[in-house]
């Protein structure tokens, strides 16, 4: 069976690794491959290789840096396809799906070839006589990056190009679930002329992760996951002088107005619930029907569910693959099976669907539950599958009240064909990043992605201007070149 290394300073090694974990193919339920999982020997060979490199990184020019991010760049391109199949193989997603993320991570490539104009910094003239002040930033130094499973290249994108372009050397330590797109990054990455220990690839678990955390050569760590781990990682992180970006999880509702084109909404909200099965914190868990739009969004989705064509990520014309574990399968039908429990009606219920030639495959439709309500663990839970439920409320003031109460903000949406209900929606509701008719509104690269209250941990947006002020501090330089001596009055007053 393949097995999965790691890649410190420019090779592949086993870096001392004895532990392996399986990588499944979830699409036929058993392992393809098995991934190497470091020990902190490791995690310590990579940091110092990394704290070798960033001597000269750390002082490379912009022209330099760039010039690795454009050639990077066009590395993506050419290696779409590869990288798209290595994707739905491991993850489950279909290949469409994949490529999609391999796009939006891209972007942030894009947004990283240009870093000399995020980089730069401001000039005050003569704020006292004979005297210049200015300010510039400068990289920070070694900074790791922890991420999930679902999106095995677009998150570790949202990280690595703008910390490197801003002359970090960046220790990546992926999901051991879906291990081998980052591997093939740091080989691209070689190949764009990224000197060695620049980036490097650590696979892992809990040991790995602690390792990161504890290390006292790592300046910062990046995270997506859950909350409760965003919380552990924030909590661990901080306590050894580490900054921090922890993103956490999500239950995002999208709310539908009577005003709203139902067809439009449900077309969008199915794609928005089923989409990648389910597994990604944007996907859209609630659908918040408005009054006398329940029924007819309901009717709608139930047959648009119905359409749905589930099946192995790599077949053309399959809409949706399967999830990624058998837990996670598990955690999918025992979920519709208590909102039946606790009175929820399950209009579409995929607990039994079987994919013919892939019966051990970890495949769970789509399930549609109406009249949710909020003690429902239906609604409470994040189910990570796909899985929507329909909660009914009479106005847009209960609609924003209700997820205002949630205790995630990461997104929300509302569709409706009134401008006044859309400014007010967005004005009031207490979540980061908001759609208008748009389900899933993650922002482009030059924007930062980042939710409210427990979807975010701490305060630091992810990508975008506030990625660039995550990975570089600032000085401030007061300059005065005299031709007089000092004298003991404050220098304002001359």
């Amino acid at each position: 069976m393949k097995t999965i290394d790691h890649w410190i300073n420019g090779a592949a090694t086993t870096a001392g690794s004895t532990r392996t974990a399986p990588v499944y193919n979830p699409a036929a339920g058993r392992p393809q491959a098995e991934v190497l999982l470091a020990e902190p020997s490791a995690v310590d060979t990579a940091v110092a290789a990394a704290g070798k490199a960033f001597e000269s990184w750390g002082d490379s020019s912009l022209s330099q840096r760039t010039k690795v991010m454009f050639a990077f760049r066009e590395l993506l391109v050419k290696h779409e396809d590869e990288l798209a199949r290595i994707i739905s193989a491991e993850h489950g997603k279909v290949i469409d799906d994949a490529r999609g993320e391999i796009v939006r991570g891209r972007e942030i490539v894009e947004y990283a070839c240009g870093i000399a104009d995020a980089l730069k910094g401001g000039f005050s003239d003569q704020v006292s006589r004979d005297v210049d002040v200015h300010d510039f930033r400068q990289p920070l130094g070694v900074v790791a990056g922890i991420t999930p499973f679902n999106f095995p290249i677009m998150v570790p994108l949202w990280m690595h190009p703008i910390a490197i372009a801003a002359g970090n050397t960046f220790v990546l330590k992926p999901s051991e679930r879906v291990p081998s797109a980052s591997r093939l990054v740091a080989e691209l990455y070689a190949e764009a002329g990224l000197p060695d220990g620049v980036f490097t690839v650590v696979n892992g678990d809990k040991v790995a992760v602690d390792a990161i955390l504890e290390h006292p050569d790592i300046a910062a760590v990046s995270f997506v996951g859950s909350t409760p781990i965003a919380k552990y990682v924030h909590e661990r992180a901080t306590a050894t002088g580490k900054r921090v970006q922890a993103l956490g999880g999500a239950k995002n509702h999208a709310v539908v107005l009577p005003d709203a084109d139902l067809e439009y909404a449900a077309n969008h909200l199915t794609a928005a619930a089923f989409g990648s099965a389910g597994q990604r914190c944007m996907a859209i868990s609630i659908a918040v029907a408005v009054g006398s739009a329940g029924d007819g969004l309901v009717e709608i989705l139930e047959r648009k569910a119905a359409e749905i064509k589930v099946g192995p990520g790599h077949e053309a014309g399959n809409d949706m693959g399967p999830v990624v574990t058998e837990a996670a399968r598990q955690r999918v039908v025992d979920s519709v099976a208590l909102g039946a429990e606790q009175g929820a009606t399950v209009v579409v219920d995929g607990r039994d669907l079987k994919v013919a030639g892939h019966e051990e495959g970890f495949f769970v439709g789509p399930s549609l539950l109406d009249h949710v309500t909020t003690e429902m663990a239906a609604y409470r839970d994040e189910i990570f599958g796909p899985v929507l439920g329909i909660v009914r409320v009479s106005t847009l003031d209960e609609a924003i009240a209700l997820i205002n109460a949630n205790p995630y903000g990461n997104g929300t949406a509302v569709f409706t064909g009134s401008g006044e209900a859309a400014r007010r929606f967005q004005r009031e509701v207490k979540v980061g990043m908001i759609g208008v008719n748009v389900p899933i509104p993650v922002p482009m690269s030059y924007y930062s992605f980042g939710g409210w209250k427990d979807s975010l941990i701490g305060d630091s947006p992810i990508h975008g201007p506030a990625g660039v002020r995550f990975y570089t501090r600032a000085k401030v330089v007061t300059t005065r070149w005299p031709h007089s001596a000092a004298g003991f009055h404050f220098p304002t007053s001359s």
